[in-house]
């Protein structure tokens, strides 16, 4: 039992771990969006089919010997493909697909490696079954989950803290060699036992896991009358864990897009995810149907009440009242709230599906297959959310698909279920709640869905995100406004009056920290002006003849929304080029571009791209800065406190820094009653002394906080985000 509990342990453990590590490496090169993450996931689950369907076909079509070299040979060249960390080479030059470019370089580079771990569960699972018939090897699948909920655990906690990117992966290289003298262990095993069978007489099918007599703990039962076919069986150990993977990346997307992608973030669903499968999978007890079906439905009243919130009807909101009650829905961190009620929920709905999952579960002889549904439900999942959705969807609207779909086929097995008390719709009342119930809950998720529509002129969705172009202030005529928004963040507003048309707005009025170094630097005629980020193309405003702007955006549809929804691109004076792809990587590849306002505003929803503020990142900046230039940080956050970070890089590369904290009340040309003026903060680092002492600088330049000494300078190989949370 031990050699093989250390390996699926240890291989479990290896292959979450290395997930995040991977990640890490190859964020910064795709736009550091929420996007990345999604794509690798697809990668990891696909993947992890493909190992599970080496193992069932190794297990139905090869004998014990000839199984434990085959692994044993692919092991091997497997740490042939060391080291795993992805070369310069992989770098995109443009934006355009990077969904196929991230696949194709995780395949490249991790592709035997992560096959081999894969296989690991139930081909070791089974080697075990073979040396020690009559044990339940159910119970080493939970140790699995046990294996990949620490890895998952200690990544943000103790490894990405204390150890550098390529010191993560060469440490992650030690561990595959361990794994692979543990797996040689247990093959050696299963090696003296087929030989011992064949001294015995033992036919080359009683090696076979097909040959297992079922154990107590594993009976042939499931929850269906006995004429109904195995494969409607199968259909359900596929269904239910692709519902829970569609939470899972739907979750996890929700989080992301509102604070930042980061490891800490990942980690959080994805544990929870691995938890309901550790819980679910170590006894039948855990999973007790009077409890987790009401808390079920609980679940999905407090995701209701927080996408519909004060916009139900009176009588509604007083029935749920006792959901508001814990939903804290008042001043006091209602972000973080959100962030707790929607893991719960996802937890519950995991819980849920797993729980039925693991009750229909076969007996020993056919589990590579069943663990193989399960594993081809999860990757299917990763594509629904990661490639179907994007097509089929103008919004994020996989959550709303994946909790109903969880409900419908809840509902279709306590139908279906022998041993429910609803089985076959008896009592009728209750059926009748159930339909009422279901109703409520389409209702709900479509009137949300739509009013996250209305006023949309125009919407865009591709790998970066869902971009909205909102009608804005329809009913006054002066104000009216189109607003870019993505996700709950608005990227540029623009009013649509004559007069009105060509005043910076939003983050970027004359009295925001960009607005007064574009207003204010010495150099007013013949500037050549850097923007990282174009949102709506709010800063060509500032433009004047002479002028040249320089904009670096990685998403092509803000790009072809700012030039036909918005007219800052056009009304301004300036010449304006627009550089597609990623900022960093476009400026590490041009020549010294002798910016004079070199400005950073590359937001993805409210999170930021971790890359454009390492030191490494401001070592390029500075060469295309002239030696009076300025560089313009926007860090207004709602989550993050990223002045300490800016102020640590100023102090490291020896530059002068001034915070700019702008509350959006006075000294603007807008009216700040109108909303269309936004509080924010903008750090001017610059060794131009001069500037940084002028009237219109220095009177609005905020005190320097005390910073912890525990957020370090960020470098590419360090970061850690989950330092300057704040909620």
């Amino acid at each position: 039992m031990l050699p093989f509990g250390l390996a699926i342990f240890t291989g479990a453990f290896l292959l979450f771990l290395v997930q995040l590590v991977m990640a890490r490496f190859i964020l910064p090169w795709f736009g550091g969006g929420p996007a990345v993450w999604t794509t690798c996931m697809l990668f990891f689950q696909v993947l992890l089919l493909g190992g599970y369907a080496y193992a069932h076909l190794s297990i139905r079509k090869l004998a014990a010997r000839p199984q434990v070299c085959l692994h044993l040979l692919l092991l091997a060249g497997a740490l042939l493909c060391l080291p795993i960390t992805p070369g310069d080479h992989w770098k995109p030059l443009d934006g355009n697909s990077p969904a196929a470019r991230i696949l194709l370089l995780l395949f490249a580079c991790l592709g035997l490696p992560y096959l081999v771990l894969s296989a690991t569960g139930p081909l070791l699972q089974a080697w075990f079954s073979r040396a020690c018939p009559g044990v339940p090897p159910f119970r080493l699948y939970a140790l699995s989950n046990a294996g990949s909920l620490l890895a998952l655990a200690a990544y943000p906690v103790l490894i990405e803290p204390n150890l550098a990117r390529r010191a993560q992966a060469g440490w992650w290289s030690i561990g595959l060699g361990v794994f692979a003298a543990l797996a040689a262990w247990c093959g050696a095993i299963v090696w003296n036992r087929a030989g011992v069978d064949s001294k015995d007489g033992s036919s080359r099918r009683q090696e076979t896991p097909t040959s297992l007599k079922e154990s107590p703990e594993t009976p042939h039962v499931g929850c269906y009358e006995s004429n109904v076919e195995s494969n409607s069986r199968r259909w359900w150990w596929f269904a239910l864990p692709a519902c829970s993977s569609v939470l899972l990346l739907a979750v996890t997307n929700k989080i992301c897009q509102d604070i930042a992608v980061i490891p800490f973030l990942w980690v959080l669903p994805l544990g929870l995810y691995l938890l309901s499968f550790i819980i679910s999978f170590d006894n039948e007890r855990w999973y007790w149907r009077p409890l987790w079906l009401p808390a079920f439905v609980l679940a999905l009243a407090a995701v209701l009440w927080l996408m519909l919130g004060n916009s139900l009807p009176a009588p509604t909101q007083h029935w749920l009242r006792p959901v508001a009650w814990l939903l804290q829905k008042g001043e006091a961190c209602p972000r973080s709230t959100e962030i707790v009620i929607h893991l719960m929920a996802l937890f519950v709905c995991c819980m849920v599906c797993h729980g039925e999952v693991y009750r229909l579960r076969p007996p020993a002889e056919r589990l590579t297959g069943y663990y193989l549904m399960i594993s081809a439900g999860g990757a299917f999942g990763g594509v629904f959310v990661a490639v179907l959705a994007p097509l089929i969807f103008k919004n994020y609207f996989e959550l709303h698909a994946g909790l109903s779909a969880v409900a419908l086929l809840i509902a279709a097995l306590l139908f279906v279920d022998v041993r429910s008390r609803l089985h076959r719709g008896r009592p009728s009342w209750a059926w009748a709640l159930i339909l009422i119930l279901l109703t409520g809950l389409g209702w709900g998720f479509y009137r949300d869905a739509h009013a996250s529509l209305l006023n949309a002129v125009e919407i865009s969705r591709n790998f970066y995100g869902v971009l909205k172009v909102v009608d804005s202030g329809a009913d006054d005529p002066e104000y009216r406004h189109f607003t870019l928004e993505h996700g709950d963040t608005t990227h540029g507003l623009q009013f649509i009056a004559a007069d009105k048309r060509r005043l910076p707005t939003s983050y970027y009025t004359s009295n925001s920290g960009i607005g007064r170094a574009l207003r204010f630097f010495p150099r007013q005629s013949n500037r050549t002006v850097g923007l990282v980020g174009l949102g709506a193309g709010t800063l060509a405003a500032y433009g004047k003849a002479g002028d040249y702007f320089r904009i670096y955006e990685i998403n092509p549809a803000v790009r072809r929304l700012a030039e036909t929804r918005f007219s800052f691109l056009a009304d301004s004076a300036a010449k304006i080029d627009i550089i597609p792809g990623d900022a960093r990587l476009s400026l590490e590849r041009e020549p010294v571009q002798r910016f004079d306002i070199l400005a950073l505003d590359a937001f993805s929803s409210d999170a930021i791209p971790v890359h454009l503020l390492t030191c490494e990142a401001f070592q390029v900046y500075l060469r295309h800065l002239k030696p009076d230039g300025v560089i313009a940080v926007h860090i207004s956050n709602r989550y993050l406190r990223l002045e300490p970070v800016v102020m640590r890089l100023a102090d490291h590369l020896g530059l002068k820094a001034a915070l700019i904290e702008d509350d959006a009340l006075e000294g603007n040309d807008i009216d700040a009653e109108s909303g269309c003026v936004y509080e924010s903060d903008w750090v001017l680092l610059s060794n131009n002394k001069e500037f940084l002492n002028l009237p219109g600088i220095a009177e609005a330049t905020g005190a320097r906080g005390n910073y912890s000494p525990r957020i370090g300078l960020w470098t590419d190989e360090e970061s850690n985000l989950f330092r300057i949370l704040s909620f």
